[in-house]
């Protein structure tokens, strides 16, 4: 089959891991994120679009210096050009997935830890998942 069809509010609970890439298709790529209280994702700015989507836990959105809080069912829209970040302020981890268009890490790396992350400066290299 091609795609990817599974139950994502039921692995991103599960996920442990800073980052899992899940599958990554030619113009999208689907992630799996937890942060530990306190935690970030590291504010940056992308090329690309990025959708979040909050299963569990509570944080926030901070978007051009605007900070929104974030909690369970919460979406966030990211566009291209946006500085951005996703802070855990809640006291148990944050757990979410979020969507790239197109494609920002090689398919199917994991991250455990945010350290992790970021000594491995990986990128898209043009492989998708099929």
């Amino acid at each position: 089959m091609k795609g990817y069809v599974q139950n994502i509010e039921g692995l991103a609970v599960k996920n442990k891991d800073f980052r899992e890439v899940l599958y990554t298709a030619k113009f999208c790529q689907l992630v799996l994120m937890s942060l530990e209280p306190g935690e970030d994702i590291g504010e940056e700015v992308h090329k690309l679009d990025q959708f979040f989507r909050v299963e569990q836990g509570s944080g926030e959105a901070v978007i051009n210096g605007v900070k929104t809080p974030i909690t369970e069912g919460f979406a966030v829209v990211v566009p291209a050009g946006a500085r951005h970040n996703i802070v855990n302020t809640g006291a148990a981890a944050l757990k979410l997935y979020t969507l790239y268009a197109p494609p920002n890490h090689r398919d199917g790396v994991i991250h455990h830890t945010r350290s992790d992350a970021q000594a491995d400066h990986e990128h898209f290299d043009g492989k998708t998942s099929e």
